[in-house]
C-alpha cells in the first residue's frame, strides 16, 4: 500500500501557538507534539551541519516508528562543490544519517541546488553513481535550464524523483521520474480550491502505487502545518 508523507520545512516556530502548538508546549517538545498530528518533517538542519548522532536519537525518541525524516543535503554538496569533487563529503554526509538510515526513519535526501547554478550534464553524470540504491533522493533544481528531458533522464535511470517544487518565482514541471513522488509547496498562500487540487493530485498518486511526500511552507504561522494535517485526513481511506 502506497503511504503518504505530510508536513513542514521544519517544526520549531514559537509563532505556530496557540493554531498549532497549544499555549503550554514548551519549546524542547515541539517535535514531539507535531508528531501527533503529522508523520513527516523535512529537516533544514543538515544543510548546514552534519547533524551529530545525539540529535538525531533525539528525533527518533520523540517520535513515532511511522514518522519519516526528509534530510536537505548539506550546502557543501550543493552549493559549494556543486557535486564537483564531492565523492568523499558525499560519503561523510551519508554516514552521518546513519541513525536515521537503520532506524528505517530516513526520508528522501533532498538536494535543492542554487538558482544560479546552470544545468551540467557532465556534472550530473559524474555524481549521481555516488548516490546508493537504498535511499530515496529528490533533486530540487531552482534553475530553468535543468527542467529537461536530458535531465528528467537520468534521473529515472537511477529512480530519483524531480521534486515538484512551487513558488511564486518558478515551478517544476509534473514530471515523475521515480517510484515515489516529493512535492514542494512554497507558494505564499494555498485557497480551498488549490488544496483541494492538491488533494485530488496526490490521491491519484497513491491510487496508482506511489509513495508521496508533501512539504510545505511553514513561514511564521501554522498554516503550512494545518494544511499537511488536513491533506492527512483527506487521503486517510487510500493509506489506511
Amino acid at each position: 500500500m502506497a503511504q503518504l508523507f505530510a508536513g513542514t520545512s521544519g517544526f520549531s516556530y514559537p509563532a505556530w501557538k496557540p493554531d498549532f502548538y497549544p499555549k503550554e508546549v514548551p519549546s524542547k517538545k515541539f517535535l514531539e507534539y507535531y508528531a501527533t498530528r503529522l508523520n513527516s518533517v523535512e529537516a533544514n538542519y543538515t544543510f548546514r551541519r552534519l547533524a551529530p548522532a545525539g540529535v538525531l536519537q533525539g528525533w527518533l525518541n520523540a517520535t513515532p516508528a511511522g514518522f519519516r525524516f526528509a534530510c536537505k543535503a548539506h550546502q557543501n554538496l550543493t552549493h559549494i562543490m556543486k557535486m564537483k569533487d564531492a565523492e568523499s563529503f558525499t560519503e561523510l554526509f551519508l554516514k552521518s544519517l546513519e541513525p536515521l538510515r537503520a532506524a528505517r526513519r530516513l526520508g528522501p535526501v533532498l538536494y535543492q541546488f542554487a538558482p544560479t547554478f546552470k544545468c551540467d550534464l557532465e556534472r550530473l553524470d559524474a555524481y549521481l553513481p555516488l548516490l546508493p540504491s537504498d535511499i530515496r533522493f529528490a533533486f530540487e533544481f531552482r534553475n530553468a535550464s535543468w527542467l529537461v528531458d536530458s535531465v528528467y533522464a537520468r534521473l529515472a535511470q537511477r529512480n530519483i524523483a524531480l521534486c515538484l517544487a512551487e513558488s511564486d518565482k518558478l515551478e517544476a514541471p509534473k514530471v515523475m521520474t521515480a517510484d515515489f513522488v516529493y512535492f514542494r509547496l512554497r507558494k505564499g498562500d494555498y485557497a480551498d480550491e488549490a488544496r483541494r487540487e492538491i488533494a485530488e493530485n496526490v490521491r491519484e498518486l497513491l491510487e496508482g502505487g506511489r509513495d508521496v511526500y508533501v512539504y510545505f511552507k511553514h513561514e511564521e504561522d501554522p498554516h503550512g502545518a494545518i494544511w499537511a494535517e488536513e491533506l492527512l485526513k483527506q487521503c486517510a481511506e487510500i493509506t489506511g
